[in-house]
């Protein structure tokens, strides 16, 4: 069974720099620069989430993408959310589309 964990739990966790807490969603922004790099970059989530059987939000609006990550199973986060949280980085930096820090 997933096991809730704390928003402080969820932004201690190694390779999710990018990635920000609100309200037990994390959610992370990334400047794709083009819109053909953000429909590389959600495809990519697209991969990623079904194959973790685990589906983020995602919004693709020239030139981001904006991911929002929680376990709705248990209300909110969950180490599922880092694992996947940490693929989507890698893929981001694959692409060079870098996070917004803001």
């Amino acid at each position: 069974m997933t096991e809730r964990i704390t928003s402080d739990q969820f932004s201690a966790a190694d390779g999710v720099e990018d990635w920000r807490v609100r309200d037990d969603v994390a959610s992370a922004r990334f400047r794709t620069g083009s819109f053909a790099v953000g429909v590389a970059l959600v495809q990519a989530i697209g991969s990623l989430a079904d194959a973790a059987n685990h589906h983020p939000d995602v919004d693709l609006r020239y030139p981001d993408v904006t991911v929002r990550l929680s376990t709705h199973e248990v209300g909110g986060l969950s180490e599922r959310d880092i694992a996947l949280a940490r693929q989507i980085s890698e893929a981001a930096r694959e692409l060079d589309a870098p996070a917004d820090s803001d």
